[in-house]
């Protein structure tokens, strides 16, 4: 049997939400989240196919072997404790992975299991996901309805103390293990926050985290709205039931919202894209150091809407998926980008299993956009460029206008507005869901435009 060797586009290892996968075998993108087989000879051909890419010397292999087993008995034998000398391996390993990139790394045992119930979409914890930025454990986002979420617990917000430990010297992976644990059971968070002067304690209750990853509504009769929170498995059938739901309630154009969606599975993502892009189009690619190029292109899905006006809007925590889906349609004209560039990380990692139950997270290859944009370190740049922010309405104010005027010409389409004297005083603005949000404010804007003037369709 061979063994399917899995890659990920990732932000980071993320505490409560999907990662995403790519599988990449002879056979090309699995639609399952792990198939791997992690027997020895699988193992084994796996790292001589690695090898084969580099120059590779048994001898000095073995010689750097001789001498980190000379280490490990050295310490067995003369350190002041017993070590365990199973734990002390995986700290080898551990710390050879993390001296390379900060998304390569080493998971045991019981955090690849972790790892692996994460793309399941139920699993225990708090609904955060988590990134290191400049050294600090950063919250990306609060996953809505979560215990993390209803605390208040925003993107940005640094974890300095979990139970009181300092988080300065723990890695994700530790720091995903200690924030996760039974449902109903307390943990207490300290946080920073930007204009906070203090630091801030919360204590929440973990609590299984069933996500829904897609949440829509109507907007004006006309406009539909989406929110993509994460992809995960049936993120695709979740999309395209809202898509389906919206048109069929009159939407003629749609406002897809990927802010704080710190990406997922990839091949939900691509399906996600054939959705709104003709078939056969790449929406991603990678190149390995050795140049060679691996297209993923969109598929034929069982429903899809080609024409439909689009805006996405994203943010500074818009990652992975969220940057390829953003990308693509951005570079095919099929969707108008509005918001602040994204997070920006275009590395892929491959996730090794091995005959232990523990695996290997390492950094493979970058991806690129169908345009051939690399977006490691700077992101999709936005089409509309707009800041986060809340709109504070001024309506203590009368808005006269030429039918309030005193005997004023009366137009051919103007209501009799007599027995409604009230009516010349009016409010500046009704606040309605999210309309106090700069951002999608602007997004809907946009998307009326483009009804008006004329849409952006992949023609």
């Amino acid at each position: 049997m061979k063994i399917i060797q899995k890659v990920l586009f990732i932000v980071v290892p993320i505490v409560f939400i999907s990662y995403a996968l790519l599988q990449l075998s002879g056979s090309g993108t699995k639609s399952e989240a792990y198939a791997a087989n992690s027997n020895n000879d699988g193992i084994n051909n796996l790292f001589v196919q690695l090898s084969q890419k580099g120059k590779y010397n048994p001898d000095d292999q073995y010689k750097a072997l001789e001498t980190f087993m000379g280490v490990l008995d050295l310490v067995d034998k003369n350190y002041v404790e017993t070590i365990d000398k199973k734990e002390a391996i995986y700290g080898a390993i551990k710390g050879m992975l993390e001296e390379l990139d900060p998304h390569s790394s080493f998971m045991t045992p019981e955090e690849f299991n972790s790892f692996q119930q994460s793309t399941s979409g139920s699993f225990g914890g708090l609904g955060i996901t988590i990134t290191m930025k400049n050294d600090l454990l950063t919250v990306m986002s609060a996953i809505e309805d979560t215990p993390a979420w209803q605390a208040g617990i925003k993107g940005g917000d640094v974890i300095a103390l979990i139970n009181g430990e300092p988080t300065a010297n723990m890695t994700l992976d530790e720091a995903v293990k200690k924030m996760r644990g039974k449902s109903g059971s307390k943990i207490k968070l300290t946080i920073t926050r930007k204009g906070e002067s203090k630091p801030i304690d919360l204590t929440l209750t973990r609590a299984i985290i069933k996500i829904k990853s897609v949440k829509y509504e109507m907007i004006d009769k006309e406009l539909g709205y989406i929110r993509l929170t994460q992809f995960q498995e049936n993120s695709y059938r979740e999309m395209a039931d809202a898509v389906k739901a919206l048109t069929n309630s009159g939407a003629k154009g749609l406002v897809l919202d990927l802010r704080n969606n710190g990406g997922g599975l990839l091949n939900e993502a691509i399906s996600i894209a054939s959705i709104f892009l003709p078939v056969n189009q790449t929406v991603v690619f990678t190149r390995e150091r050795d140049k060679q190029e691996k297209h993923y292109k969109t598929e034929s899905v069982n429903f899809s809407n080609r024409t439909i006006p689009m805006v996405i809007i994203v943010n500074e925590w818009s990652a992975s998926a969220s940057e390829i889906i953003a990308g693509s349609m951005q570079d095919y004209k099929r969707a108008v980008i509005v918001g602040k560039s994204t997070f920006g990380k275009g590395s892929v990692q491959s996730i090794v299993p091995l005959p232990d139950g523990s695996a290997v997270r390492l950094t493979t290859s970058r991806y690129y956009t169908p345009a051939a944009r690399s977006i490691q370190g700077v992101g999709i740049k936005p089409d509309v460029e707009v800041e986060p922010g809340i709109i504070e309405y001024t309506s203590d104010y009368y808005v006269i206008k030429e039918k309030d005027l005193s005997g004023h010409l009366k137009g051919e389409n103007e209501k009799d507005n007599s027995a409604a004297v009230d009516d010349s005083v009016k409010r500046a603005s009704q606040v309605l869901p999210l309309n106090d949000d700069l951002q999608y404010i602007s997004a809907v804007q946009v998307l009326k435009g483009m009804l008006v003037y004329g849409s952006t369709t992949n023609k």
